[in-house]
């Protein structure tokens, strides 16, 4: 192919990630997403989801090699990235149909994620109960990226909260492709630490304890940043922090 495709395509990349909304959006999706891997409903079924993509019991899985782990943690991951992505398409696509109404629409999506971030907080307990979809994938390999579409349908209601932040700011991007690069970003930060953990599976145990340990300060962070990001759309305080990065990096050229 031409050097002038590459050019293209390198441009196009850069004007959705490095535009202002994107280049604060981005970060914000990442890290929404481990603060949804340190939430209780993840942490302590750690070692159940990595004998089940190993297809082994949880002692025998611990005596499988790394790479096996590795895989299968890593289909695992792809299979919740799939349908978040999934998720962001559609909600971007939606916001692109409905962006003429988009003034109003964005403030309720704010006190949406306000609500969200109560209940990851606790101060809305019937937010919170974990309810699943309680499917069967085989277990090992073949079943691992199934797990991970079950996975992230299942515990939405749990991981609701940082999910609902990001696709509403796939909603107010108002594009399928901002949407699913958001997703990706979400998916990224959650299926990060699990390739982390699976790397170093036979020193994660202290991992875990400390996660399992500080969860309630963990939930109470994440629950603020939600709050926080809520009140920005709600009051249009987003819409002017990125018009200022906006302007900040107007004049920026890439060396690619």
């Amino acid at each position: 192919m031409s050097g002038g495709f590459w050019q293209d395509l390198a441009q196009a990349f850069q004007e959705t990630a490095f535009a202002g909304p994107m280049l604060l959006a981005i970060p914000v999706a990442i890290l929404a997403g481990v603060v949804s891997f340190a939430s209780p409903c993840v942490v302590p079924l750690l070692p159940g989801y990595f004998a089940f993509v190993t297809g082994m019991s949880g002692a025998a899985a611990g005596q499988r090699s790394r790479g096996l782990l590795l895989t299968g943690v890593g289909l695992f991951v792809l299979g919740f990235s799939v349908v978040f992505v999934v998720l962001g398409v559609a909600v971007g696509s939606l916001g692109e149909a409905i962006r003429p109404w988009q003034g109003v629409i964005t403030p309720v999506m704010g006190g949406v994620v306000v609500l969200m971030g109560l209940a990851f907080i606790g101060w809305i307990p019937g937010l919170q109960q974990e309810r699943r979809l309680r499917l069967a994938p085989r277990q090992g390999l073949a079943g691992a990226p199934l797990l991970g579409a079950v996975f992230a349908l299942g515990w939405a209601p749990c991981i609701g909260p940082t999910l609902a932040t990001v696709l509403s700011l796939s909603l107010n991007e108002a594009s399928a492709s901002r949407g699913a690069l958001l997703a990706a970003a979400y998916a990224a930060g959650l299926g990060i630490p699990f390739l982390l953990i699976a790397l170093g599976a036979h020193h994660s145990t202290a991992a875990v304890t400390f996660l399992r340990s500080h969860r309630l300060a963990i939930m109470r962070i994440g629950g603020a940043m939600l709050i926080l990001i809520g009140a920005a759309l709600m009051t249009g305080l987003w819409n002017t922090w990125t018009q200022s990065l906006q302007a900040l990096i107007g004049g920026f050229v890439t060396v690619v």
